[in-house]
């Protein structure tokens, strides 16, 4: 069984297929199984520190706000894409895979379409609830469309799709949520958690440096907040004179990255956070109330569509970026910090909508089409 993953450009196209191709590999043990990927993308150091072979095939996409930087880029970017779908074939021909299965990032794109026309199977997983370009154009091509949310087949009209969600991490399903707390120290106090992903989004960590003045002295909230890497020097200038009581009083944990997610997230009470797909199934998984800040830098604005999808289930808060100030994100928090039966309600509509075992449904539709 010989498995060809195309994907790139961020995580929450990458760690997906990482996680399912490591769920075939435990289960067979002779499947080859590659990667292809931009050779400068986050993909060329995840891949193969997963332990996965990787082939670099360069597949640029076009950049809408015309600059002189983004005019140089599409000159690159249009030869590229003229020459993708020979280097793809060449890709696949050395390859020879039984299936290809693509997962998000303009290099699916080519290689999907290039598979379907040389008669190998494809499958194409969408995360988010309103479907990016390549899976759009993909949708008639391949033989299966796989979705995180069935409210992306609006825009999609796939007559073959299933709807699978997102691979989650075991360790956020089964966390243990008194030993995690017990790790924090975090005793009887409500718990919050606040991140804005890795570089740190400087409207949120702005909001969040309100929130924290307003709550840093009471001694009934324990906040865990990620600063992202821009935030790092940012968050002490927000909180000016009062940093150092804030990092000394025991109940704020200010970081750089969350690198231990599954504690985290089992220890929250109350979530804040921007509202990427994978950000969204692990919040489900866990069972918390969140407030979403979806970031409207994103393709497609993306994000407000994946948080709409459980508002609509009433289970997170949306406040949309153009709307958020310190003062309200601080009264939104403060209303469901002080509502303990609203709290755990949008923690279990939320929880309702997970689906825990996107593994191994991913995993049984490539089996499936490898036997069609």
């Amino acid at each position: 069984m010989r498995i060809l993953f195309a994907c790139g450009g961020t995580g929450g196209h990458i760690n997906p297929a990482l996680a399912v191709a490591g769920y075939i590999k435990e289960r067979h043990k002779d499947a080859v199984i590659t990667f292809a990927g931009n050779p400068k993308g986050m993909e060329a150091t995840l891949v193969p520190k997963a332990g996965f072979e990787f082939r670099p095939i360069v597949i640029m996409g076009i950049q809408r706000q015309l600059n002189w930087f983004n005019i140089k880029y599409n000159l690159r970017s249009v030869f590229y894409l003229a020459t993708a779908a020979q280097r793809s074939r060449k890709l696949l021909k050395e390859f020879a895979p039984d299936i290809v299965v693509g997962t998000g990032g303009y290099v699916s794109g080519p290689i999907l379409r290039e598979a379907a026309k040389m008669g190998i199977k494809t499958i194409a997983h969408e995360q988010n609830a309103f479907p990016g370009v390549t899976n759009k154009l993909l949708a008639r091509y391949v033989d299966k469309m796989l979705l995180a949310v069935g409210e992306a087949n609006k825009h999609l009209n796939c007559k073959n799709f299933s709807v699978v969600g997102n691979p989650v991490r075991e360790s956020i399903i089964f966390a243990d949520r008194e030993k995690a707390r017990e790790k924090f120290g975090i005793g009887s106090r409500t718990c919050l958690l606040s991140f804005g992903g890795s570089l740190g989004a400087k409207r949120l960590n702005e909001a969040i440096a309100a929130v924290i003045k307003d709550h840093y002295k009471t001694n009934r909230i324990y906040h865990i907040h990620a600063t992202g890497k821009l935030g790092v020097s940012l968050m002490p200038q927000l909180l000016g004179d009062e940093y150092k009581a804030v990092t000394e009083s025991g109940n704020v944990d200010i970081r750089e990255y969350i690198n231990d997610m599954d504690d985290c997230l089992a220890a929250a009470d109350l979530v804040i956070g921007r509202a990427g797909a994978i950000t969204l199934s692990e919040l489900q998984a866990a069972g918390r109330a969140s407030i979403l800040i979806p970031s409207p830098n994103v393709a497609e604005n993306h994000q407000y569509h994946n948080a709409m999808v459980l508002a609509a289930k009433d289970a997170a808060v949306v406040i949309e970026e153009k709307d958020l100030t310190g003062e309200v994100l601080s009264a939104a928090v403060m209303k469901l910090l002080y509502d303990p039966k609203r709290l755990k309600q949008l923690g279990e509509n939320a929880q309702a909508m997970a689906i825990i075992d996107a593994n191994r449904r991913i995993y049984d539709e490539i089996m499936a089409a490898l036997k069609g």
